[in-house]
């Protein structure tokens, strides 16, 4: 089937299935730092793929758009939070993932539920789109998961901006770009979120001396 396909076709089918698995690499990441690192790998895919979009349609403002989407989630947005981890003094933390195993089924079940809903598109796309558009669901879907097992703040900011790259990607894919006001409208409200994620972590260290989000569930509990 892959045959059929032209090379842009096949191109972007690499990159989504490359950008899936980031996300089932973050899903299963107990180290912040790795789970960084892995962040800014998607967003150099999201950068790549706005790049390949740009050369099959010759839109050239999607290579300016390609460049912000690498500079900022692929540079910028993992260099504020890696430098947090260093200020906060948590560059080797761990967060252990209760039953991985039963996590990384959920994420699979979630990636066929995103095909399932996507079913309906089979007569109205192509075969590529089809599939990106499914793919697109499922990396939302899994970054959404992601948020709900972990219990670290900055893990689930992460999973936050994860689910945003879904959309991004699904968005570029699908419809060969956004116009480029609402573009670079998104990338500075991405980079405004970040700084003020970076403030809300260090509000909740001082407050609980921790970045666990349980503890302040559990004072609340404890008060009431």
């Amino acid at each position: 089937m892959l045959q059929t396909l032209s090379h842009f076709e096949q191109g972007i089918m690499v990159l989504a299935s490359l950008v899936l698995l980031t996300s089932f690499l973050m899903l299963g990441q107990i180290r912040l730092l790795l789970l960084i690192k892995t962040f800014a790998w998607q967003g150099a895919l999201l950068a790549l793929t706005t790049a390949l979009v740009a050369a099959d349609s010759g839109q050239t403002h999607l290579y300016l758009s390609a460049a912000l989407t690498f500079a900022i989630k692929a540079l910028l947005i993992p260099w504020m939070l890696h430098r947090l981890i260093f200020r906060l003094g948590i560059p080797h933390q761990e967060e252990p993932l209760g039953r991985p195993s039963v996590v990384l089924l959920s994420g699979a079940a979630l990636v066929l539920f995103s095909y399932s809903v996507s079913a309906p598109l089979i007569e109205l796309s192509s075969h590529v789109t089809r599939n990106t558009i499914a793919i697109s669901i499922g990396v939302v879907l899994v970054s959404m998961l992601l948020m709900v097992t972990r219990h670290t703040a900055l893990a689930q900011v992460v999973g936050f901006m994860s689910i945003e790259n879904g959309l991004f990607f699904s968005a570029v894919s699908a419809t060969y770009g956004m116009p480029l006001v609402i573009e670079l409208g998104v990338a500075f409200d991405v980079l405004v979120a970040a700084v003020l994620f970076g403030v809300f972590f260090f509000q909740i260290r001082e407050s609980i001396d921790d970045l666990d989000v349980d503890r302040m569930t559990r004072l609340t509990e404890a008060d009431e």
